[in-house]
């Protein structure tokens, strides 16, 4: 595996890479900004929304959503660039974090169950699945704090980084797009996951910002692979040609309310010898 490449800098809190059509889309949080970043180094701006938490999934037709925690609400990316609302969330309460959408359009978000922002007391957060009408209904519970997740390549399960809880949870996607079968996929000893991404093997590599580190494990916990980063790591995509190159968003964590050091986020990309597969 090749040491870690670095491809843009100068960037705050850098979160939600995805590999989409032959580039990597990824959030930066202190600016409100979703951008596409080129093969060769081009970027440019596709989005901008008041909201943090700010991430984004590809429905299979192709269109972006991406999730207004601010507002409650998803949106959606119309061809001509303007964002149009596509589900209204507003009837649960939470602070809402990250999307994913599987091969049969499925979008799943989840929330914690507590403004952390705000100072609000803490209390366990939820994946909620958003049907085809736009309505939204909590299908698992129960989870510490709810952040990065991923659907494998059979489209069968989906896996939670509980970043409190120092696990990776599993759930059975049932034929109505609801969860079932919720189980501790893998328990992480000191790792703390924030963003995930799945590869053909059916390993999950999650990014760890205060072990400033990238991990790759097995179900059952088993740590395969390492990357280690010089700043924490928020989030991780498998892309490029052939999905075997490791999209890493990191930045230097100050705790909060300040979060990141101002510049300190970049994208890095690692190669590596399993593909991705599975959504995002």
């Amino acid at each position: 595996m090749s040491e870690p490449h670095i491809r843009l800098t100068g960037l705050g809190l850098v979160e939600s890479p995805r590999w989409h059509d032959g580039r990597l889309y990824f959030s930066d949080w202190s600016v409100h900004e979703v951008i596409a970043l080129d093969p060769d180094g081009r970027h440019e701006v596709v989005a901008r929304v008041n909201s943090l938490p700010l991430c984004t999934a590809w429905r299979p037709d192709g269109r972006m959503v991406i999730v207004d925690s601010g507002r409650g609400l998803l949106l959606r990316l119309e061809p001509d660039g303007s964002l149009v609302p596509d589900a209204d969330l507003t009837g649960l309460a939470g602070a809402w974090n990250d999307v994913v959408i599987d091969g049969r359009g499925n979008v799943y978000v989840n929330r914690l169950g507590f403004d952390m922002l705000a100072g609000a007391p803490f209390a366990p957060g939820y994946v909620t699945r958003v049907g085809p009408d736009g309505s939204a209904r909590d299908v698992a519970d129960g989870i510490a704090f709810p952040n990065g997740m991923a659907v494998t390549q059979d489209g069968s399960t989906l896996i939670v980084a509980d970043s409190y809880g120092s696990r990776l949870m599993a759930y059975d996607i049932e034929a109505d797009g609801g969860l079932s079968a919720g189980r501790v996929w893998a328990d992480l000893g000191d790792g703390v996951p924030d963003g995930i991404c799945v590869d053909a093997e059916d390993a999950v590599w999650y990014a760890d910002v205060p072990n400033r580190r990238c991990v790759r494990v097995r179900e059952g916990g088993e740590t395969v692979q390492t990357v280690e980063l010089d700043r924490g790591g928020f989030a991780c995509a498998l892309g490029g040609e052939h999905r075997s190159t490791l999209f890493v968003v990191a930045a230097e964590w100050r705790g909060m309310p300040e979060m990141v050091a101002p510049g300190s986020g970049r994208v890095l990309s690692i190669e590596v010898t399993v593909p991705g597969a599975g959504w995002p």
